[in-house]
């Protein structure tokens, strides 16, 4: 896996309500504009004895740009540099690196590379010195303080991208981690599935063998179902296979079958019990499903219910079982709220779980809030023809 790992850039997230900035845009550029008059206006006050107007347009003006500064920092660094130079160019009193500026630029270092922000600094801390009365030989004190300034911002920026790329690799262990736990928890499971059919299909053999002689209509019965569960555990082994690539060890000794479709009644009564009101309602011809696509749904219906009752709040639950010609779906709805903390977007490790045992199936799974409000799970898992047509 390499470890390179791309600089990392501001957010620029979608506008909201029609406005080609967010809110946190907005309230940065208020806050901003903000402390910054309030400086100007004890400085101006201090230094002239008045406060004028045009300084105090042009200080909150030089936040405004501060609005689009996720979508274009270059762009918005040059507007709060125009804007802070027309500032010192106007009034007497130097405003150098103020906060408007200092927004702009740790922007740019957080969106740009190193060698666009290596160019950005030094441009803003030059730029920030020009004044009526100090340029072109600003003083000491001026200079030294818009560098520090700079160099400050910029380390800032520095540690806050570090920190990201930090979380981001945790995430991602976390991520991976969850992963690998589901899938020795499906290994296991289908390892007992597995070993259930192998010991049917044990017991089959030994009633035909028994019965070949006696009763060849029992004994062919028996041979008919051998066969059928044969050509089950091989579909499972596959499948168990696939699952153990990274060489995940399972048990020894066959257990019990896995719970399936015929357990879902259970599961929504142990959540009404635990509070969280719950109703199943299934559509279609019921008919008997290979045992780990039943234990896909089970698991399904089980983790989403355990997170309605986790982040729904006061709701209620319906869990909808269709069977269809060619395959199986299952949605588990809830009205409640506590969306945002259910990882809509599939970062959640109980997610997780859920896209690997559907995509072991080749099926598909869609998350994710409702319009009228909740949150909705999904699934559907295809069937192969005699798995379909078995009634």
């Amino acid at each position: 896996m390499s470890t390179a790992r791309p600089t990392p850039r501001a957010p620029a997230p979608p506008p909201g309500d029609g406005l080609p900035w967010t809110r946190n845009d907005a309230l940065v550029a208020v806050a901003v504009g903000v402390v910054d008059l309030i400086g100007f206006t004890i400085t101006i006050q201090t230094e002239l004895g008045y406060v004028p107007v045009t300084g105090c347009l042009l200080i909150v003006g030089a936040a405004v740009p501060l609005l689009m500064r996720c979508r274009a920092p270059l762009l918005t660094l040059a507007a709060v540099l125009l804007i802070g130079l027309t500032l010192n160019l106007t009034v007497p009193v130097p405003q150098h690196f103020n906060a408007s500026a200092a927004v702009a630029l740790y922007t740019v270092a957080r969106a740009k590379g190193p060698a666009v922000t290596a160019v950005a600094a030094p441009v803003t801390v030059v730029v920030t010195l020009i004044a009526e009365n100090t340029w072109p030989r600003p003083g000491l004190v001026d200079t030294l303080a818009n560098t520090a300034g700079g160099v400050l911002v910029l380390i800032a920026a520095s540690l806050v991208n570090r920190w990201q790329r930090e979380q981001a690799a945790k995430r991602q262990m976390l991520t991976d981690r969850a992963l690998a736990d589901e899938r020795r928890r499906i290994a296991r499971e289908l390892h007992d599935i597995v070993a259930h059919h192998i010991t049917t299909m044990q017991l089959m053999a030994g009633g035909a063998r028994a019965n070949l002689g006696r009763n060849p209509e029992v004994a062919r019965e028996a041979l008919v179902t051998l066969e059928g569960s044969g050509r089950m555990a091989l579909r499972e082994m596959r499948q168990l296979l696939d699952v153990l690539r990274a060489g995940d060890e399972v048990e020894d000794e066959p257990t019990a079958p896995q719970p399936g479709v015929g357990d879902l009644e259970r599961i929504v009564a142990d959540s009404c019990r635990a509070g969280l009101p719950a109703a199943l309602d299934t559509r279609g011809a019921e008919r008997p499903l290979p045992p780990s696509v039943g234990l896909t749904v089970f698991r399904i219906v089980q983790e989403a219910l355990t997170n309605a009752r986790k982040y729904a709040g006061q709701a209620r639950a319906s869990v909808r079982l269709t069977y269809e010609s060619d395959a199986v779906a299952v949605e588990v709805t809830d009205d409640g709220e506590g969306v945002g903390t259910r990882h809509p977007t599939g970062s959640g490790y109980g997610l997780v779980g859920m896209r690997e045992r559907v995509g072991l199936h080749g099926g598909t799974l869609e998350t994710g809030p409702r319009d009228e409000g909740g949150f909705r799970v999904a699934a559907r898992l295809p069937l192969t023809a005699d798995e379909g047509a078995r009634r």
